[in-house]
């Protein structure tokens, strides 16, 4: 292991807002773990419960009713990251998916210098086809002037990190610089631990795994058209095999009656318990994860239990597993080309998930965010 430089002292960990549940969220927590002294500042917290022990401001936004809608926050957050009162940091360390990296906060000694941790430049202003919020004809409307400042902004950073090398060229192209790859973190270690989490499985959660047919098709994410989770069932359909969706979202009726008027069998289970998500993992014949995703952390959650992936052609997902050995990559995303995709996965020999993923660890996570910020 390489040594790090003692961190400069004290500083702040920064963050768009505070969900109860989100890959992002558990970003915030490693790069927390990561640095135990910093402070941390975000635009409202909708989970108090989350990093209780830590010292935590919120912004003038966390009073108003804005907070109560993510894209009309986005114009307010543009002179509220820029407007943060002085204070003596050292150092930054900002997780952005919107507009987070233009905060600045000035000290006695100038503006506090910042380093970021890019999820994404904002999905709905720089790659619309990606993200249906992107595609009304108000955003579309003030996206060039949102691009020009967010453009402006990202040049002030003193270095930046990418969650994968599909962010990195997305980076590159919206802001005209260069990044770092730090994959985020996964709890490999817990998930791995079936012991630990079958422990905490109800009594419904039993029912729901003994109930599960022998074969099936996994599809996991939130209930939302653009994660294509339709497409799951299609392929189970065409493939003659049962499907099990996993996750909660606003397209929740539209799959049940889709489950519904299926030909094979499908199953829904609506808000999985952490437990309960895993023991369908490690219960799956194969995850169908027809999604683009910016990294996609559900496909290495699946693989630490040793359930294969198969994937669309284009996204970060496509570097969470190896290809014929792992998952299978589609040649694209119509039921035929999943479908083909899928038998293959469902040959590929039994392999280690551990080892497979261990990469993504929040120990790697943890010692690779510390080395970005103190070079």
């Amino acid at each position: 292991m390489t040594a790090t430089r003692p961190l400069p002292s004290p500083g702040l960990l920064v963050h768009e807002w505070i969900a109860p549940a989100g890959g992002s969220e558990n970003v915030l927590e490693a790069m927390a773990r990561a640095f135990p002294r910093a402070d941390i500042r975000c635009l409202w917290n909708d989970a108090p419960a989350r990093l209780a022990d830590r010292r935590l401001r919120e912004t003038w936004l966390a009073k108003t009713p804005v907070r109560r809608s993510k894209a009309l926050a986005a114009a307010f957050c543009l002179p509220t990251w820029r407007l943060l009162p002085r204070d003596d940091y050292a150092w930054m360390l900002i997780s952005s998916h919107l507009f987070a990296h233009h905060a600045r906060i000035r000290s006695s000694a100038g503006d506090v210098p910042k380093y970021v941790y890019v999820h994404t430049p904002a999905r709905y202003v720089w790659t619309p086809e990606y993200d249906p919020r992107g595609q009304g004809a108000a955003v579309r409307a003030v996206a060039p002037v949102f691009r020009a400042i967010d453009r402006h902004r990202a040049a002030e950073p003193v270095a930046l990190a990418a969650n994968s090398a599909f962010v990195r060229e997305r980076i590159a192209r919206a802001w005209g610089r260069e990044a770092v790859v730090i994959p985020p973190p996964v709890d490999v270690r817990s998930i791995a631990d079936a012991t630990a989490w079958e422990g905490l499985l109800s009594d419904a959660d039993r029912r729901t795994l003994d109930a599960l047919p022998g074969i099936f098709l996994l599809g996991a994410s939130r209930f939302a058209s653009y994660k294509r989770l339709d497409l799951v069932i299609e392929t189970a359909e065409r493939l003659g095999v049962p499907a099990v969706i996993a996750g909660r979202g606003p397209d929740e009726a539209a799959l049940r009656e889709r489950a519904t008027a299926a030909r094979v069998p499908v199953t829904l289970v609506v808000s999985p318990s952490d437990s309960l998500l895993r023991g369908l993992y490690r219960a799956a014949s194969v995850l169908v994860f027809p999604a683009i995703e910016d990294f996609g952390i559900i496909p290495v959650e699946a693989q630490v239990l040793g359930t294969p992936i198969v994937t669309g052609p284009i996204g970060g997902q496509l570097e969470t597993y190896e290809a014929g050995v792992t998952g299978i990559t589609a040649d694209g995303l119509s039921p035929g080309d999943l479908a083909a995709a899928t038998s293959r996965a469902l040959s590929l020999p039994v392999f280690d998930g551990v080892e497979a993923t261990a990469r993504f660890s929040s120990e790697v996570f943890e010692q690779r965010i510390r080395g970005f910020v103190t070079g």
